[in-house]
């Protein structure tokens, strides 16, 4: 393989867990009136956006493999651009939780490298109509886990539900990009797989 893929996906990686990530767009909330939070409610908050954050790290690693593994320069290049704006929210998840006065969580090494794991592997043992299948799968289920937030965010934390909205609209997005990319719908189990190993990273990552 050739280095300078390797140094770029190295580089990713350092980049998401060890330096403060940029946004290109603003805050969603920008602007905005806030409203004072319980300490129950900021707990709260901030959990689900922490959960959010760990979402966008393994955002970032799992495209990073999966634009490792592929041979498709027109491929990369939509992968890449679904990357910047998953940097928006990452920079905006941890944006929010700063103004929490939380933290992200401890284990985002473990997280980053589990889905750029995957990633790699979609891309490298199912080729690229396949590693897309992953996309859409994990846009699909982001969506709905997205969702779940809004309904579960506290009313009062419009910050919260305006990065979440943003969200939600972008990964609609990159699922779409996926589908008309080429990708294949993934077998039930697989998707079962993927749901499972979803409810354990957020069950854990509310908390640590």
């Amino acid at each position: 393989m050739p280095l300078t893929p390797l140094i770029l996906a190295a580089d990713s990686a350092l980049r998401t867990l060890c330096s403060p990530a940029r946004s290109s767009r603003p805050m969603p909330h920008q602007g905005m009136a806030t409203l004072e939070l319980s300490e129950s409610e900021r707990r709260e908050a901030a959990a689900l956006m922490r959960i959010n954050h760990v979402g966008e790290v393994c955002a970032q690693a799992l495209y990073t493999g999966q634009s490792l593994a592929s041979h498709d320069p027109a491929l990369q290049a939509k992968l890449s651009e679904a990357s910047r704006e998953e940097t928006d929210h990452l920079a905006w998840t941890r944006q929010r939780l700063d103004e929490l006065n939380d933290r992200p969580s401890l284990l985002n090494p473990l997280w980053y490298a589990g889905s750029f794991a995957i990633g790699y592997a979609a891309g490298k043992l199912g080729g690229d109509k396949i590693s897309l299948g992953f996309v859409v799968e994990t846009e699909r289920q982001v969506e709905a886990h997205l969702q779940s937030h809004m309904n579960n965010l506290p009313a009062a934390d419009t910050a919260s539900r305006a990065v979440v909205a943003q969200m939600k609209a972008d990964e609609i997005a990159h699922a779409q990009m996926a589908m008309k990319s080429g990708a294949v719908e993934l077998p039930a189990p697989v998707k079962s797989a993927m749901k499972v190993a979803a409810k354990l990273m957020t069950t854990i990552a509310y908390r640590v």
